[in-house]
Parts: C-alpha cells; sequence; structure tokens
C-alpha cells in the first residue's frame, strides 16, 4: 500500500512566477502557504504506519521539493507526469485529485494525505481497508452553502450518474482526512465519465469543479465503501488557540489531526508556525527514512 501527498510551497519564487503568468494577481495566501508539516507527515507515516510502502509527494515543478527531501526514497511526482499537459499549469487541487490515479507505478490501494493531515496514533491497514472495501465515514447533506460543499455535492452527482442512480435530496460527503483509494475504481470511474470530469476542470477553483469524494462516492453507492469513521481531530487556527492545537499534538486522544489554516497577519502566522513546529519536533525528534 502506498501514500499519496499534494504538497505546494506558495513562497517558492519559481512557483509564484507560474501562478503570475498562468492567471495573473497574486495568490490566495492561506491556500498555499507552507506551514512546513510536511516533514512531520513524513515521520507520523514511518512511525504509525508501518505499513505504508512508498510515499509519492506530488507537486507542480521540481523547485517545489524541500531540500531535506531524500530523492532515493521518496518518489517525486511532478504534475506532468500523470496530467495531460492542456491542463497545466494548474493551481487547483481538484484538478490534480481527478488525475492522482495515474501516477506512474502507484499500488493499487493508496492513503492520500494533504499536507496539513497528520498521523499522531499507530494504525493499522485495516483502519482504511475491511477485505475490498475501503472504510471511512459518509455524512448526508441537503445545502451546498459554500464553495467546497458545491464541489461535494458535484461529485455525489458524477458518481451516482456513473452509476445509473438518480436525483437524491441529499449528497453524501466523505469524511475530511486521510482517504482510501482503490486505485482499479478510480480507473473505472474516470472511464465512464471522462467527458464530464474533464469539463468541470479549471486552473483556480470554480463552483462547478469536482473534488477526491466523486471516488469514494462511487465506491460508497456501490457498497464497496464502509461508512465508519477514522478518528480524526479537527483545528481550525480561526477557533482553536495555538497553545491548545500544542496541547493536543502532546497527547492526542484520536489516530490523526488536521490543522486547517486561515487568514491572518504574517507576524502571527511565523509566530503560531514557530510554536507548532516546535512541539511537533518535540513528539517527533527522529528522522524519517525519507529525510536526509
Amino acid at each position: 500500500m502506498d501514500a499519496v501527498i499534494t504538497y505546494v510551497d506558495g513562497s517558492d519564487p519559481y512557483w509564484l512566477k507560474d501562478y503570475s503568468e498562468a492567471v495573473g494577481g497574486s495568490a490566495i495566501v492561506k491556500r498555499y502557504r507552507d506551514w512546513g508539516f510536511l516533514r512531520f507527515l513524513f515521520r507520523g507515516i514511518e512511525k504509525h504506519l508501518p505499513f505504508i510502502d512508498k510515499v509519492h509527494l506530488v507537486v507542480s515543478r521540481d523547485s517545489q521539493v524541500p531540500a531535506w527531501v531524500d530523492r532515493e526514497r521518496t518518489d517525486v511526482v511532478l504534475h506532468s507526469d500523470f496530467i495531460p499537459h492542456e491542463y497545466l499549469p494548474t493551481f487547483n487541487s481538484t484538478t490534480i485529485e481527478m488525475f492522482l490515479h495515474r501516477i506512474p507505478g502507484l499500488s493499487d490501494r493508496y492513503i492520500y494525505f494533504n499536507d496539513d493531515t497528520l498521523p499522531v496514533a499507530d494504525m493499522a491497514e485495516d483502519d482504511f481497508f475491511l477485505g475490498d472495501k475501503c472504510a471511512i465515514g459518509f455524512s448526508k447533506h441537503m445545502l451546498a452553502t459554500n464553495q467546497y460543499k458545491k464541489h461535494v455535492r458535484n461529485s455525489d452527482r458524477i458518481a451516482r450518474e456513473a452509476l445509473g442512480i438518480g436525483r437524491r435530496l441529499f449528497f453524501v460527503r466523505a469524511q475530511h482526512s486521510c482517504t482510501p483509494m482503490i486505485k482499479p475504481e478510480c480507473e473505472a470511474l474516470f472511464e465512464k465519465m471522462e467527458g464530464r470530469i474533464l469539463s468541470s476542470l479549471s486552473p483556480l477553483r470554480s463552483d462547478g469543479n469536482l473534488n477526491q469524494y466523486v471516488f469514494l462516492d462511487y465506491l460508497y453507492y456501490q457498497g464497496k465503501a464502509i461508512s465508519r469513521r477514522l478518528p480524526c481531530k479537527h483545528f481550525s487556527l480561526a477557533a482553536s488557540s495555538v497553545d491548545r492545537i500544542v496541547s493536543y499534538i502532546d497527547n492526542p486522544d484520536r489516530k490523526v489531526v488536521c490543522i486547517n489554516d486561515v487568514r491572518m497577519p504574517d507576524e502571527k502566522f511565523i509566530k503560531c508556525r514557530e510554536t507548532l513546529l516546535s512541539a511537533m519536533e518535540k513528539r517527533y525528534p527522529v528522522k524519517s527514512r525519507f529525510e536526509l
């Protein structure tokens, strides 16, 4: 089983030049800001997910790879390695997610991580897969009140359409955490709905996008996904103090933690970042095999 991590460093001058040339203007800081968590995601995988065979680090260009990454032990994957050139460059995570199953050499079962989602306790394969089914929590919703939920609703509709299931009052949403994926099922859905998927793509986020949940919904509606929540704690820096997050990192009671960024002044960001990284270094002081 492999792990796939999507990563972006919004301070990379080469990436900023690509962004400016492609779409103009300045990038939304909180969407592309690097908190430095990647190192500790690697360490968390090493310590808590010993069944992971290979880690694929997905980046837009070579300059995005941190200097400390051991490229001999980490599979560095550029967007151009698996996304058709006509959809590049892209600065939209939902576009990237539509093609992750095409990463060369990817295992049939893999776990997809964003770099703000970190394992903090020992996990087993059956936390993610039971027999031939994946396991993750699903909830039902009726209203798409923001862009993210519109993406979720769009994804639900495409999955149902692929299976010949008519409209419903509700749509399902997979749990926001690291997610188990089954490559052959992703391939099957993409083949069925290729035109619809490709027409949804955009270099920046828009209301018409799909997201990774289209593949999980496809499994759910076939009975190939078990609705069982992965123990995951979410923190938003808009609602939680840094001290509270540090306390949780020191003594977590769930298996995964997700720390969501928000708009904040640069001075506050630097201070918060230093405090969180210090706590993570204290908890995970030993380098992983993915680091030089």
